[in-house]
């Protein structure tokens, strides 16, 4: 039996080593620590409640019947109302704390940028000199006590060799704070959208309650002062008159107060949209439209987790405790850093680039024996991070299915509610009308009129009230699954970070931030508020108040009178500047008294340079201006530091 002997040439050895010494790391570089993640459970039913006040009758409200997902649909397809479109726009466009939240993505895409820079060694190019004295006893025989060294080279010192993920770690949680932060800047905007829809609703409300109030004033004056003339000549009691003047003082103390309240919506409106109200804003839509805004279909409880930002922030940021908790880990296991450097030294100025060359090289490994349980602690504390991410992610999915809940059972209950009340102001007018007739023929004194038209007058007041929420309700459920995002209506299926949809339409969004990253964001005829803030012919008529009692004419109260048709709404032809400039409030002038023309194209911000140091997903930024697809970076950018 022959043995074969194999022997490597002493010229192939270094080669392997050297193989060996360059495939070791980096195939320790591919490992982590991190705990595989695993979406918790859901916390709430497959299904929203269902009961007496959820039921409602689709299209019975006269309202279109969306057809994509509520998080889908763009806010200019949801509400129809010309003005508020404006507000929203002009909103969208300088509000500061969406402005404050796209800056926040600037800082947070910074932060993570830092971290990744971590995994390339920081090379830096130095020029020294040093001189030293020796003393006799230092120094050798015959040797100059001055010794002068001129060095100059290029290195890097302390590059720390990522081999158990500890640095890879750290560059993921940063990537999942940034992402969970370009979702808090989604999240704003959809809140702003809602708040400015409830700010303006709230605005129209006033306004109608303030003139119903001073028509309901001047009608009881007129009342007051016949009763206190009839007094005079002996046809009424002291009680009459009485009565009479408390309805004027009643509906006075009404004017002073939705006076103040209409001043204080403006005020409200004018901080959300970021400046003072325009004047020349498209005409309103009138207040007790049915069709004010879209009808929503609610899906189901687990398209929340796609649709809601509020929600995958949360994701966003137990993703990030996960990976915190592998960088805790790999603080058990040693470091390997390494300091390497390559130049030239010489003992004068004038040889130091003829003299010979010299480079160092120290690689350092560095093992914990012993810190008294810092690194025990720091990883019980990673991971009970974690478990309060997952509450907080839990906690969150739990108040949206709250808030869908309760916007469902609002959308069933206001549209009965409303109808009823309508129904009660009629049969009010009504009977105020025959007491008016019997007050006149002589068959009741005055006490049944007065009665009747205080009813009258409560009654037209709650049912604006009643609309008000029925409308607020609407906008409130459209936030609740996640609408407002977008300004055109997105066909695909709902935004999920990191994969863009396309959009319906190719005209780029004016004002609503389309939120693919992280950004900055945007948005004559008869108007609701005119300088002197009095009510104009544009507003929605109200119905008319309780009148006083005239022989020669016959009541009409419980009639409204029709309210004008609204004009069609203009598109804004400004272009929207990105919120990271500092701009006065735009004001598009589009005319509105015409019919709809097809959207203007709209200039383009102009974008920076890309940053060739950011994955080519980060630099996407979340432009407000373009076109409306999902936020986030694409799934490759997650990847990118895997």
């Amino acid at each position: 039996m022959k043995t074969i002997t194999m022997r490597l040439s002493p010229a192939r050895l270094p080669s392997l080593r050297w193989s060996a010494g360059i495939l070791l790391p980096l195939a320790l570089a591919a490992c982590t620590l991190e705990p595989k993640y695993e979406r918790p459970d859901s916390p709430v039913p497959n299904a929203f409640p269902d009961g007496p006040a959820y039921q409602t009758t689709q299209g019975a409200n006269g309202a279109p019947q969306s057809q994509v997902p509520a998080a889908n649909l763009g806010w200019q397809d949801f509400f129809t109302d010309a003005r508020l479109r404006r507000l929203i726009e002009l909103g969208l466009a300088n509000n500061r704390d969406l402005r404050v939240a796209t800056l926040s993505i600037d800082e947070a895409r910074a932060y993570y940028r830092i971290r990744r820079a971590a995994q390339f060694p920081a090379v830096d190019a130095n020029v020294g000199f040093s001189s030293t004295r020796l003393t006799g006893d230092l120094r050798a025989p015959g040797q100059d006590p001055v010794i002068n060294a001129w060095g100059a080279g290029v290195g890097f010192s302390s590059f720390e060799l990522d081999v158990f993920g500890r640095i890879r770690s750290l560059k993921h949680e940063a990537l999942e704070q940034y992402l969970s932060i370009e979702e808090v800047r989604r999240s704003t905007q959809i809140s702003l959208v809602g708040e400015i829809a409830n700010a303006y609703l709230t605005w129209q409300a006033d306004q109608q309650l303030l003139k119903l109030s001073q028509d309901t004033l001047k009608i009881q004056e007129d009342a007051s002062e016949m009763v206190r003339k009839s007094k005079a000549a002996g046809g009424m009691a002291a009680i009459d008159q009485h009565r009479t003047q408390t309805q004027v003082e009643t509906a006075r103390v009404d004017v002073e107060q939705f006076t103040r309240q209409v001043a204080q919506d403006e005020n409200a409106l004018s901080l959300l949209i970021g400046g003072p109200i325009p004047a020349d804003l498209p005409p309103a839509q009138p207040f007790d439209d049915k069709s004010f805004v879209a009808e929503l279909p609610a899906g189901l409880p687990s398209q929340l987790l796609e649709q809601r930002p509020d929600i995958m922030a949360a994701e966003h940021r137990l993703k990030a405790a996960n990976a915190n908790i592998g960088a805790a880990r790999a603080a058990f296991f040693p470091r390997i850093s390494l300091t390497a450097g390559v130049g030239l030294a010489s003992t004068t100025l004038a040889g130091l680039f003829t003299g010979g060359a010299a480079w160092a090289f120290a690689p350092q490994v560095t093992l914990p024996i012993f810190n008294a349980g810092a690194n025990q602690a720091n990883l019980d504390a990673s991971k009970v991070r974690k478990e309060i991410n997952v509450a907080q992610y839990e906690r969150t999915i739990q108040g949206a299915f709250r808030e869908v809940a309760d916007g469902l059972a609002a959308r069933g209950t206001y549209d009965r509610q409303t109808a009823a009340q309508a129904s009660l102001q009629k049969e009010v007018a009504e009977t105020r009308r025959l007491a008016e007739m019997r007050f006149k023929n002589g068959v009741d004194d005055y006490f049944p009129v007065f009665d009747a038209q205080r009813q009258q007058y409560e009654a037209q007041k709650k049912l604006v009230t009643i609309q008000l929420a029925r409308l607020t309700s609407r906008a409130q459920l459209y936030k609740a699954l996640g609408g407002g995002w977008s300004q055109q209506t997105v066909t695909s299926q709902p935004p999920v970070a990191g994969k863009p949809a396309p959009a319906r339409g190719a005209a780029p969004q004016a004002a609503a931030p389309a939120a693919p990253a992280a950004t900055a964001v945007p948005s004559t005829a008869n108007t609701l508020v005119a300088p002197t803030r009095a009510p104009q012919a544009a507003a929605p008529q109200q119905p008319a108040p309780a009148a006083p009692v005239q022989p020669a004419r016959a009541p009409q109260a419980a009639a409204p009178a029709p309210a004008p048709a609204p004009a069609p709404a203009a598109p804004a032809t400004q272009a929207a500047a990105p919120l990271t400039q500092s701009r006065p409030l735009q004001q598009p002038g589009t005319p509105v008294a015409q019919p709809a023309p097809a959207p203007q194209a709209q200039a383009q911000p102009q974008r920076k340079t890309p940053d060739p140091a950011i994955p080519a997903d980060l630099r996407a930024a979340p432009d407000v201006t373009a076109k409306p697809t999902p936020p986030g970076p694409a799934a490759a950018l997650a990847g990118s530091g895997s």
